[in-house]
């Protein structure tokens, strides 16, 4: 008798692009042949990428109109909008603003309306704020009452797969915890970044394993999840094992050429967070390339990294541009070895907060963050201070490990200081790492497929 198939649902493009640039999704196909089948949430055409990098032997891959097609029949239509109804209401949204006001994170950067549908506190649902309410929320929001498309419950119902979620957080995610509940499918949940067990929305306790990337992320999920700590393994980031690869000169010399940028200069690379969370870094971006015209033309080259979710960069960072010296890479998901390269090679990073801190800080490079706005934004608003707040942020903003930024002025005196005292801060960044990341030893990879394969071969 054949052992059921184990479906890895991609869920969103970051958490893909780990798992299949990092390696895991091939050496999931060694191990686990043609039982592996590649279930994509994304459309068809921002999953091809990924669908065309798939190792032999997998599984044809099933895509989101497969599994939850627009056209129904009308009992069915009548079904959907009414659990939609109900989940604006009791569910997603609401379960995740109520979970930080409960725990009091990310109470400074919360607003009513805020792009960042997690932080936007309108979303709160109109039941009273209180724990039994919370709680019974919860319940349903998991309820194998739901509703379930028709055609993923068949699917389901004569494979009998094992589930592995690359994002247990996301709500797309939600149908097949639901669907895993309902038939008792093995389930596997990887919490797909650092800052995601706190403030990134609920997560369900009874999954069979959850993978997380260091022993703080455990801590939070037991703290503010409920989750067992016997269910939670600790990988390591997988991304790290990029980053602990070699990376030749050559191919950064490449890069920069691609981008008709001297080799013979130090490369500042500055790094975009999202629209919505630096709505005003644009204003930063004019005054660093002014700056850069007017003092260090000569010295340095800027090359602007925009976030991959940057839909406005073309707008963003008109300012860098067509000038010598200066250059923007387009926003990708695909070039996370380019990134690498980068990381290996250049001399300095700016950025405000986010994941590319921690790229800099594994990376061992000198690092300015950008904690203040430029000139333009409402009275009384930091935006990207705010960034850098939070209980995830604890350990690294604390480190000083990096050159902290409040000013345009101390920006430009971090710069300086990372070209003249490359090493100042490294005993610094090593120890943030070991606390922030863990162990970086290239073997992350394989702790995520070894703690996915013996759950699924259980």
């Amino acid at each position: 008798m054949s052992r059921p198939p184990v479906w890895l649902v991609f869920a969103d493009p970051l958490s893909t692009r780990i798992l299949v640039e990092t390696g895991v999704v091939d050496q999931l196909g060694a191990a686990l042949g043609g039982r592996l089948q590649p279930v994509f949430l994304l459309a068809r055409d921002a999953a091809a990428p990924w669908e065309h990098r798939l190792p032999p032997g997998a599984r044809c891959a099933l895509h989101l109109d497969e599994l939850f097609p627009v056209d129904l029949p009308l009992a069915e239509r009548v079904r959907r909008r009414a659990d939609v109804w109900l989940d604006r209401r009791l569910g997603y949204y609401p379960l995740a603003i109520r979970l930080n006001y409960r725990h009091r994170l990310h109470l400074e950067r919360m607003l009513p309306g805020h792009r960042n549908e997690l932080l936007d506190s309108s979303r709160v649902g109109p039941l009273p704020r209180h724990r039994l309410v919370d709680r019974a929320m919860n319940r349903w929001h998991f309820s194998v009452m739901r509703y379930l498309p028709d055609a993923l419950l068949r699917r389901l119902r004569a494979q009998r797969p094992a589930l592995v979620l690359s994002n247990l957080q996301m709500q797309s995610a939600v149908p097949f915890l639901v669907a895993g509940r309902r038939y008792g499918l093995p389930l596997v949940g990887n919490v797909a970044s650092w800052d995601h067990t706190v403030g990134k929305g609920v997560i369900w306790t009874e999954l069979d394993r959850y993978l997380v990337q260091n022993e703080r992320m455990r801590d939070d999920l037991e703290r503010y999840h409920g989750v067992p700590r016997e269910r939670v393994v600790v990988t390591g980031w997988p991304q790290s094992d990029i980053y602990h690869r070699p990376h030749a000169r050559e191919a950064y010399d490449a890069i920069l050429r691609r981008h008709g940028l001297p080799s013979d200069r130090p490369l500042v690379l500055v790094m975009g967070n999202t629209p919505t969370n630096t709505p005003h870094e644009p204003r930063f971006f004019d005054r660093l390339v002014d700056w850069w015209r007017e003092r260090a033309g000569e010295r340095l080259s800027l090359l602007f990294r925009p976030h991959p979710r940057d839909g406005q960069w073309q707008t963003r960072f008109a300012a860098a541009r067509d000038l010598p010296g200066v250059a923007v890479q387009e926003p990708s998901f695909m070039d996370i070895e380019a990134l690498a390269t980068l990381l290996s090679h250049c001399a300095c990073v700016v950025t405000n907060a986010g994941t590319s801190l921690l790229d800099a800080l594994v990376n061992d490079r000198p690092a300015v963050c950008v904690l203040y706005d430029e000139v333009g934004g409402p009275p009384g608003e930091s935006w990207a201070a705010k960034s850098i707040i939070g209980e995830h942020y604890r350990d690294v903003a604390e480190s000083g490990a990096f050159y902290r930024a409040e000013s345009f002025e101390e920006v430009v005196a971090g710069i300086e200081r990372s070209l003249e005292r490359p090493d100042e801060l490294a005993a610094e960044r090593v120890m943030v790492v070991e606390r922030a990341v863990g162990v970086v030893d290239g073997r992350a990879a394989e702790r995520v497929v070894d703690a996915i394969v013996e759950r699924v071969s259980g």
